[in-house]
């Protein structure tokens, strides 16, 4: 891709984001409808919102599929090209696959999905101790290679395009070997989160970093961008790097670690202002539904 492509701008608006943290961000469904609207005029082609259900708490088997269907009629009324997709719960011995991804079916059943996750691979999750060393924090985001494959195989079952997660180099390498493979048949994205000061996980988010997962991904033809959970991917150098060589951002509450309290529409403008000045526009969603591989 080059500069003259349009940047694809995704919106993940709310994640554990609490209200006490930052006032604005929607947390009901007729909220989260609300500024889904508000953040696609503001240039985002996909939303990626979060429900109540919580996500890897080692407890929660499944998640329920009625606050999205509540939340995505809505937006998919008023913007009917724009791309929606949810999260899941964490997998372990409370769950299995069909459980924790149950939801996915039913939110094609019920004519609202328009992506999928797959979150390729498993990670520790924990913060650092006061004195630096990683904290001994058993939880572990777990997604085995059998869970992996249920929903690549359930996202090409539902024709949906896939939103590959990567929180590592290996699950670049699986996310890659996945599109080679000829088993991701409608399109999608692999989206990057680099690794932040606040946990123990992740690729810094430098050049160097952004580089080796560029290597990685070789000639895959699904575009990539960029996310800085816990900080401030706008402010961070790899989000203009990214810019630089053709790639897309991931913008919203669920991420941001910045100064102040922003609303998404905002951050959505500061977006689209870094993408004038490297010199590319914000893509539409049908330009997005193109550049992603997305058959009509």
């Amino acid at each position: 891709m080059s500069l003259g492509t349009p940047v694809i701008l995704e919106a993940a608006i709310n994640g554990t984001t609490t209200r006490e943290r930052n006032p604005h961000v929607p947390r009901t469904p007729e909220e989260i409808a609300a500024d889904a609207i508000a953040c696609i005029d503001a240039g985002a082609s996909i939303v990626h919102n979060h429900n109540d259900d919580p996500v890897i708490d080692m407890v929660t088997a499944e998640h329920d599929p009625a606050p999205y269907v509540r939340a995505w009629s809505r937006v998919l009324e008023a913007r009917p090209g724009a791309f929606l997709y949810p999260t899941m719960t964490g997998g372990g011995p409370h769950t299995t696959v069909e459980r924790r991804y149950g939801h996915i079916p039913a939110l094609a059943r019920a004519g609202v999905l328009r992506m999928g996750i797959v979150d390729p691979g498993s990670l520790n999750l924990g913060v650092y101790e006061p004195d630096g060393a990683p904290s001994a924090n058993e939880t572990v985001y777990l997604n085995s290679n059998a869970d992996i494959r249920h929903m690549v195989d359930t996202c090409t079952d539902l024709a949906v395009p896939i939103s590959f997660s990567i929180f590592d180099g290996s699950f670049m390498r699986t996310a890659v070997a996945y599109v080679r493979s000829g088993r991701v048949r409608h399109g999608g994205q692999i989206k990057i989160f680099f690794g932040s000061s606040y946990a123990p996980f992740g690729i810094p988010a430098t050049e160097a970093g952004l580089a080796a997962y560029l290597d990685m991904m070789g000639d895959c033809p699904l575009p990539f961008s960029v996310a800085l959970p816990g900080g401030d991917v706008l402010e961070n150098p790899v989000g203009r790097l990214a810019l630089e060589r053709g790639g897309h951002l991931r913008i919203g509450l669920e991420d941001y670690a910045g100064p102040g309290q922003p609303t998404n529409v905002e951050l959505l403008e500061r977006a689209a202002q870094l993408c004038a000045e490297v010199g590319r526009r914000v893509a539409t969603p049908a330009e997005a539904a193109e550049l992603m591989g997305v058959r009509a």
